[in-house]
């Protein structure tokens, strides 16, 4: 429960979510009853985001919704209702921009079916979800790695986490979403590359523009300082000097 809305103070935390993630004009698929437009604000630049659910159509599909015309897609457990996962990823990327982001949370089979599906604690679960496993005990279990894999060389995989910060491994088997803390997931997040990174084999494409004086003053420095110690340890082994400090 409130899936969305218990990820935020982790998010907050990490500065990828304010500064590159959560930037301009966004879809949060599947957002209801607990959307992301709820905590906006918090993510200064977060330009807008539009909540897509079902009455806005199929979100395996996304009609209506141009390529690559948005700064980010994000999903919070709408990817394990979907007839097919695999096509629905394929279409959140699509309309994604270059350089944009996707990011996905769906349960993860182990902290919330537990070795039980059909599911006993959502019945319109069509999928469970594991990072990676060479065997499941779920006929239904989809490995994310191979997802992600399917979404081609545009598809950078920059993020892959189980979400078990605050899940209690002790506990018998019980749904711990409903707890206020426990998240119970995996959060995958996407970069869309650019063609010309595509193009590299996906080696990052640098700027030619040098940054302003007073940077490279002092990034040069650091470049000096490693190679006045260099020269002031030529000829000596390193980890030898054991005399008193």
């Amino acid at each position: 429960m409130k899936e969305c809305s218990k990820s935020i103070q982790r998010r907050l935390a990490d500065p990828n979510f304010i500064r590159r993630y959560f930037v301009g004009d966004g879809l949060d698929i599947g957002g209801k009853p607990d959307p992301l437009l709820l905590y906006k604000e918090l993510f200064p630049l977060m330009s807008s985001v539009r909540t897509w659910d079902w009455e806005d159509g199929d979100a395996q599909f996304l009609n209506g919704i141009a390529d690559n015309s948005l700064g980010f897609v994000h999903s919070s457990h709408c990817l394990e209702h979907l007839a097919d996962p695999a096509e629905g990823l394929r279409n959140w990327l699509r309309v994604v921009r270059e350089d944009g982001y996707l990011v996905v949370t769906v349960p993860d089979e182990d902290l919330y079916e537990q070795g039980i599906f059909p599911s006993t604690f959502n019945r319109d679960h069509k999928w469970t979800f594991t990072i990676f496993k060479s065997r499941s005990w779920s006929d239904q279990s989809l490995n994310l790695l191979n997802l992600a894999r399917e979404l081609g060389p545009g598809a950078e995989i920059v993020r892959i986490e189980q979400l078990s910060a605050n899940y209690r491994f002790d506990l018998p088997r019980f749904d711990q979403t409903l707890t206020p803390i426990a998240e119970c997931g995996i959060e995958l997040v996407i970069r869309k590359r650019p063609a010309n990174e595509v193009q590299e084999g996906g080696r990052w494409v640098r700027t030619t523009q040098q940054p302003e004086r007073e940077m490279r003053l002092h990034l040069n420095q650091y470049k000096d300082d490693m190679q006045r110690m260099k020269q002031s340890n030529e000829g000596r082994l390193p980890f030898e000097n054991d005399s008193p400090l």
